[in-house]
């Protein structure tokens, strides 16, 4: 119940999303109590493209090395790597052998549609019935995908906290009134994906929220830090934008 504590104290949870055993081990280092992991960092750094779903083995076996950390860790498994219920519940009862704390779980969809409410519902209930000591964080993309829709969101976290999920999860949530919508009907800790200067941490505590995520932040900013680092060798100007999550995406693909 470490990891579940964590979203119930005074402060909300940062947590910082890991790419690989060397950049968990160096926030672990860094003082911070629990890290979660970035798909677009595991699949890029796979030179795969992320939310596709390809990136099931790769993810199990950075889970079995991050779970040597001392802190709990979360892992983010897209939709579950499968439409089949019961292979998404194989997999999470595997993560939950090495000993993962805790699971993002989505319902957006490569073609950029949500997945069904009754199958994630389903989904969300068999997951926990077969690893109830993992944390399910519910993701729903109602924000992300870029047309947000408060009142499906709504309908969406209340269902699957109903559902049993521990968390509930709204990347691209910014403004106030939406997220204390979301916390009004919840029941169960907010997530809140932190983006510069929209999503303040000083702002999301004051609002609530229980927990704040880097997602692929941490991954876009060591690209931009490797690049500026050779570029700076040579005397080049080392001054670079950050990706954005498309253009890492691009670079994949490319």
């Amino acid at each position: 119940m470490r990891f579940h504590d964590l979203h119930h104290g005074d402060r909300p949870l940062l947590l910082p999303n890991a790419w690989d055993f060397a950049s968990g081990a160096a926030l672990v280092e860094a003082g911070f109590p629990a890290i979660g992991t970035t798909s677009l960092g595991v699949a890029a750094a796979a030179g795969k493209i992320d939310a596709a779903g390809g990136t099931r083995d790769e993810t199990i076996a950075l889970a079995s090395i991050l779970a040597r950390l001392p802190v709990p860790v979360t892992v983010d498994i897209e939709g579950g790597f499968s439409e089949r219920i019961g292979d998404v519940a194989e997999l999470v009862t595997e993560l939950a052998s090495f000993g993962i704390a805790g699971i993002n779980l989505e319902d957006g969809r490569a073609d950029g549609t949500l997945a069904p409410l009754d199958h994630q519902t389903t989904l969300i209930s068999a997951v926990k019935r077969a690893a109830p000591q993992v944390f399910l964080n519910a993701r729903t993309d109602t924000f992300w995908l870029g047309d947000p829709d408060r009142d499906e969101t709504l309908r969406r976290v209340r269902a699957y906290a109903e559902a049993g999920a521990d968390g509930v999860f709204v990347p691209g949530i910014v403004d106030d009134a939406d997220i204390r919508a979301v916390l009004d009907v919840a029941g169960v800790p907010l997530n809140v994906l932190f983006i510069p200067g929209k999503t303040e941490y000083e702002r999301m505590a004051r609002l609530g929220v229980h927990r704040v995520s880097t997602g692929s932040l941490l991954f876009r900013e060591a690209l931009r830090a490797t690049v500026a680092a050779a570029l700076h060798v040579t005397g080049q100007d080392a001054e670079r934008r950050t990706p954005s999550y498309g253009d890492v995406q691009d670079l994949v693909r490319r």
